[in-house]
């Protein structure tokens, strides 16, 4: 075993044989890395979190932080990385929720590629790629043998299945089928969130307000900033003016309409 000097391991850390833990790395007291892992310098393993034998963390990695959740309230949950895998530079992979089971698990041989994320209570199988800057959601399921290309969101419980390629760029709001293939599109602009609204207390005087001037901005005649003229004459709700004001406001591009 081979730990630089400038390395904290915390007592109760468990470190197999033939691991390499380089500079300014941190291990913490609940960790356990099995044979042959390597942590090149400044990665971050942390909370309950063991890693398999042979894996490769290379700088900046942060794995085992808690979840990027509203709902976690501290309890006990954990993070399972199986064996010979490749988690590059910025990675970020977080440990479950007491809600979506506890675990959030990584299979063997996977490549995880820079600045990637994967979140809480996600369950990823073997042999998946996951390329850069991609973020897997909370709870989703990715079987073996997936591609995920850059830059790509995958949306929370989603499903893919064995075998699927999903091409960069892309938004994947549904299951995929197995050796399924999926191509992005342009976002659109589809509705409402109204979820959002509902959770932050807005009036539904308000919301019935803001889906009327929707389907005005939709539907009505003219451009969508005659539109919103009209609408700046009409409405007395000010969650309707605020997006008015918006759509009038001085823009350096196009603004996405209505579909």
């Amino acid at each position: 075993m081979g730990v630089h000097p400038s390395a904290v391991i915390e007592e109760g850390a468990v470190i197999g044989d033939g691991c390499e833990i380089g500079p300014f790395c941190m291990v913490g007291p609940e960790v356990v890395l099995g044979a042959g892992v390597t942590l090149k310098s400044h990665v971050v393993v942390t909370g309950d979190t063991q890693i398999g034998d042979g894996t490769t963390v290379f700088p900046f990695a942060v794995l085992g932080e808690i979840p990027q959740d509203l709902k976690f309230g501290g309890e006990k949950t954990r993070l399972r990385i199986g064996a010979h895998n490749r988690i590059r530079e910025h990675v970020t992979v977080n440990t479950g929720t007491a809600g979506g089971g506890g675990v959030t698990r990584v299979g063997d041989e996977c490549l995880l590629m820079a600045g990637c994320h994967v979140a809480h209570d996600a369950q990823v199988g073997n042999r998946v790629i996951v390329v850069n800057s991609t973020a897997v959601a909370g709870h989703c399921v990715i079987e073996d043998d997936v591609i995920i290309g850059g830059l790509c969101g995958i949306h929370q419980f989603v499903r893919i299945g064995q075998g699927a390629i999903i091409g960069a760029l892309s938004m994947v709001t549904s299951d995929v089928v197995p050796h399924g293939l999926v191509m992005g599109q342009r976002g659109e602009l589809e509705g409402l969130n109204l979820v959002g609204l509902k959770r932050r207390g807005v009036a539904r005087s308000d919301i019935t307000a803001l889906r009327a001037a929707f389907m005005t901005l939709k539907e009505g005649e003219g451009t969508i900033h005659d539109r919103a003229e009209r609408l700046s004459h009409e409405t007395d709700s000010d969650y309707v003016r605020q997006m008015v004001d918006f759509i009038l406001g001085e823009s350096d591009r196009g603004l996405l309409s209505p579909r």
